[in-house]
Parts: structure tokens; sequence; C-alpha cells
């Protein structure tokens, strides 16, 4: 009889063929996260450098360009359009001189307007003011009436009172007498009076008109000044510049037109990169060449206002003698932000496009490892090197476009 052998199964065998890849294929993924992804260059196409101790200057360079040192805007004081221009943009001219003639029908009408109502007005205070003294004449003109009244029953007065002590008249007529004299005398007495206080009252009102003439006439005078607005005057001695006006063109007013330059030294105007904002301030000094001789500048004014990436910068020239210099000359400033110190330097170079200054390539042998790094100020020609790297080290400078996924380059000569 023939015995019944069992066959084995492939079930077991197939687990552990499975688990053998999968052991494989995670040893091979461990050894493609571990090992260094490395790159084969020629040491010609790179850009080396030493990491060594030098003096370090924090400095920047920008350009600047020459401004007369003090300057005023020409502006419109009353709008309208260019009817005359006197002077050619470019020329000298002195305080007060005639530069353009404006006009404008609207606002001359309006002048005119205000000024017959002034004048109008003026005339019927004065016509007020003489009303009043014809009225205080006239309280004079009674008064010398009454007073000749009050003298006539005085001197009858005085006749009669020793005639009734002689009893040469009766009493019935010494008291009509006596009565008539102190009526006068009462009646002069309330009209002076009267007309002292006439004279104090119409003296105040024609003090007070008085004042409103003269309140009228200023007005008067000022709008006839500002008549004289529509010619466009030079507001100092200097040269004219930015002066273009186009006949027919019009200005509002508190437009400026242009402006005049006192040819009496200048300053240099920069806009440089808002990167320094903070680390630009009144009073710090730099350099400049002119004539191939240094001269020596400091900063007067920063602005803060920041305009497409940059601020402006204002600096004075700190020689004594005079430079023959002209507006619009561009100079190289170097301007020192920090004294000179001894530092551990790292030469600037383009690799810090594309690593911020956060690692670099440093070459050890035939090989360039890459390095964790920290740098700190710059200047155009150095970074200050913080930490990560060492005196005497040399590294890579050149740029790391192609090399930002690597971790080693093998150098080839």
């Amino acid at each position: 009889m023939d015995k019944v052998i069992k066959r084995k199964s492939n079930k077991n065998r197939n687990l552990i063929v499975i688990g053998a890849g999968i052991l494989a294929f995670g040893f091979l993924g461990y050894l493609s996260f571990t090992k260094k992804r490395t790159l084969n260059v020629k040491t010609s196409e790179l850009l080396i450098k030493e990491v060594k101790q030098d003096f370090f200057e924090d400095f920047i360079v920008f350009q600047a360009k020459t401004e007369p040192l003090h300057s005023m805007l020409i502006n419109v004081i009353e709008g309208g359009s260019v009817q005359e221009v006197f002077v050619e943009n470019g020329s000298m001219v002195e305080a007060g001189q005639a530069l353009a003639r404006l006009y404008n029908p609207n606002t001359e009408l309006g002048y005119l307007t205000q000024e017959t109502a002034i004048i109008e007005q003026i005339n019927n205070l004065n016509v007020a003011k003489l009303n009043l003294r014809n009225q205080e004449l006239g309280l004079m003109k009674d008064l010398i009436a009454i007073e000749h009244d009050f003298n006539a029953a005085k001197n009858l007065y005085d006749r009669n009172k020793k005639l009734i002590e002689k009893g040469v008249i009766s009493q019935n007529d010494w008291s009509t007498i006596e009565e008539s004299y102190r009526y006068q005398l009462e009646r002069k007495n309330i009209i002076q009076e009267s007309i002292e206080k006439e004279k104090e009252t119409n003296r105040i009102q024609i003090a007070q008109i008085n004042q409103s003439i003269g309140i009228m006439q200023k007005s008067l005078d000022i709008l006839k000044k500002n008549k004289e607005n529509f010619i466009v005057l030079a507001p100092l001695t200097g040269r004219l510049s930015s002066f273009d006006p186009i006949l027919g063109k019009t200005y509002n007013a508190g437009e400026s037109i242009g402006k005049i330059d006192v040819m009496k030294g200048y300053k240099l105007v920069a806009q440089v990169d808002e990167f320094y904002l903070d680390r630009v301030a009144v009073g710090q000094k730099g350099q400049v060449e002119y004539k191939g001789k240094p001269l020596e500048v400091q900063v007067t004014k920063v602005l803060p206002e920041v305009k497409s990436g940059r601020f402006d910068v204002e600096l004075n020239f700190l020689s004594t003698e005079e430079l023959a210099l002209q507006e619009g000359i561009s100079f190289g400033v170097k301007l020192i932000l920090s004294e000179r110190d001894q530092k551990l330097v790292l030469p600037k170079g383009s690799f810090y496009q594309e690593t911020s200054g956060s690692w670099i390539f440093v070459i050890s042998g035939q090989k360039a490892e890459r390095r964790q790094i920290k740098l700190g100020k710059e200047n155009p020609y150095y970074y200050e090197v913080l930490d990560g790297l060492y005196e005497g080290e040399k590294v890579i400078t050149s740029s790391y476009k192609d090399y930002k996924d690597v971790q080693e380059l093998n150098l080839e000569n």
C-alpha cells in the first residue's frame, strides 16, 4: 500500500523572501540618506579665499550728487496762467526781481469788486464821522446863543441888584429879573453838561470809526498788494534753477515754479539702501575723492522715509578751503559706520546669494565640506566672522548656484 506524502507549503518561503527584500530595500534607503551627496568640480572653476585676521572697518560706499548748500523754492502766490516770462533758467537774479507774470481774470474781477466795496464802506464811515462833528458843531452854536442870553440876564441882574438895595425899583420887577437870571444860569449849566457828554460820546464813536477806517485801509492795501502777486518775484539773490514756465500754462496758488540756489557752498545728497537705515546717523564721517585728494564729509541729515527701497541722506564738506564745484557732480562716498578694529574676516563673494551667510564650503585637502557658520557686520570687501571658521582656513566664495543640495565637493585639478 502506497504512503501519502504531504507537499511542503510555499507560504513560509514567500514570507522569508518578501522580508529579505524589505530589509534590503531599507538598507539601500538608509545608505542613500546617510551617504553624503558629492560632486566633482575643477579647482579652476572656483574662487578660493582664505579666512584671516585683518583690520575691519565697517563702512558703506554709495554715490552722491552735489547740490547748493542753501536753496529756496519759488512758489506761486496767486494762481493763474503764464502771461510773460522775464528771465531764463540758469540766470543769476537779485532778490525782488520779476521773473514772470501770471493772469487770472476771475481773480482780477474779484479784487475789483472787493476794492469797490471797501472804498464805499470807508466813504460811509467818513460821512458818519462828519455827521457827528456837525452835530457837535450845532450844539456849540446853541451854547453860544444860550451864553449870550445868560450874559444879558446876568448883566441885568447885576445892575438891578444895586437899584433894589437903594429902593429905586419895585420888588415885583426885581423878582422877575432874579427869576430870569436863575433860569438862564440853570439852562446854561444843563446845556454845558449835555455838550460835554455829547463830546465824550462823539469822541468814542469817532475813535471807533477811525479804527474801522484804518482796518479797511489796511485791507485795501493788502488787496492792492495781492494784485501785485500775479508777478512772480525772486525771493532772494542767487541762480535760477528748475525754472521752466510755459506761456499759457496754468499754475495753482502754492505750486512751485522753480527754485533759487544760493551760490555759497555745496552739499552732497544721496539715496542709500534701506538695509542701512538703522546704521546711518547724523554726525558720521566719511570720505570722497576730489582731484586725486581725499575730502572729509559728514552726515548732516537723514530722512527716514523709505521710497522704492531707499532713503535720502545729506552730507556736508568739512574742508575749509573753497571748492570749485558744480551742481550735479557725482562723488563716490565712503561712509564710516564703526571704528577700525582687527577681526577675523572672510572675503566677500557670490556664495552669499545662495547661503545668506549661514553655511560655506571649507577646503580640506582635495575635498570641500559644507559647514554651518555665523557672520556679523560687512563692508564692501569683508564679512565679519562670528563663528564656524578659523584663521588660515580656505573657503570657496564663488557662486553656489549648482551646489545648493551638495554636502561635499571633490576638487580636481
